[in-house]
């Protein structure tokens, strides 16, 4: 079964590889994607997440998502020091984490209603749940950020989260928190490991970090990096899942 959706501003995919009817698992899943949406959206000024970055509310008034959202911000932050921040340029908006962490939601549900063999795409985030077939792993493309049409790299791999930050989609919007300028060494930086959740503001971070970002990279416990830089040359680190 395959679903598309319009939800936080971008594109959600399902692709569900069991023989099962996963019609209620991807709707119940969709509507909890509303419902992250509804709550985090920056863009929604009745949202808590808008309503509490303005002042006007308290942590306490706001769904109990929220803390746990703004705590992995925290302990982010403190692991990249400072290069994660939920309030980039100053205002709140936690948005570089919760995407990911609304797609391992996301994909819990599926396998409790029955379909552990899933992929659910969040805007080019991923998380590959189970394999594409039995005794095949799940094969992503990584657009190149410089080359439109073309693959800078595949990954393969099995229950494994893919998250990607870059200038391709959206220009040089990331920005490094200690100058307060877009970071431009690299074009792009995509992250594997066993969490979308903390893959996904990785990516961010190391964007941020720009060259720094290998040695920062390969500090972390279980997460891999491939990079293209700003002028075209790419590096990865050593147990980067790279297709020949």
């Amino acid at each position: 079964m395959r679903h598309v959706e319009h939800v936080m501003g971008t594109v959600f995919s399902f692709d569900v590889r069991d023989p099962v009817d996963a019609r209620e698992g991807v709707a119940e899943a969709v509507a909890w994607l509303h419902r992250v949406d509804a709550t985090f959206s920056t863009y929604r000024p009745d949202s808590p997440v808008s309503r509490l970055g303005r002042g006007e509310i308290g942590l306490a008034d706001c769904p109990e998502e929220v803390a746990e959202v703004l705590g992995l911000c925290e302990a982010v932050a403190r692991t990249s020091e400072g290069y994660f921040t939920a309030r980039p340029g100053g205002r709140l908006d936690p948005s570089a984490i919760v995407k990911g962490w609304a797609v391992e939601r996301a994909s819990r549900i599926l396998t409790r209603a029955g379909a552990p063999n899933h992929c659910v795409n969040g805007g080019g985030d991923m998380w590959l749940a189970g394999s594409a077939a039995p005794g095949r792993p799940w094969r992503v493309g990584v657009a190149h950020p410089l080359r439109a049409g073309e693959l800078a790299a595949v990954v393969a791999g099995t229950d494994l989260a893919v998250a990607t930050s870059g200038t391709a989609e959206r220009g040089p919007h990331i920005l490094d928190p200690h100058t307060g300028r877009p970071a431009t060494a690299l074009a792009s930086i995509t992250l594997v490991g066993a969490s979308l959740t903390m893959v996904d503001a990785y990516a961010t971070a190391a964007f941020a970090m720009g060259g720094a970002a290998r040695e920062w990279v390969a500090r972390l416990d279980g997460v891999e990096a491939f990079a293209v830089t700003a002028d075209g040359g790419t590096w990865r680190t050593p147990g980067f899942p790279l297709c020949p």
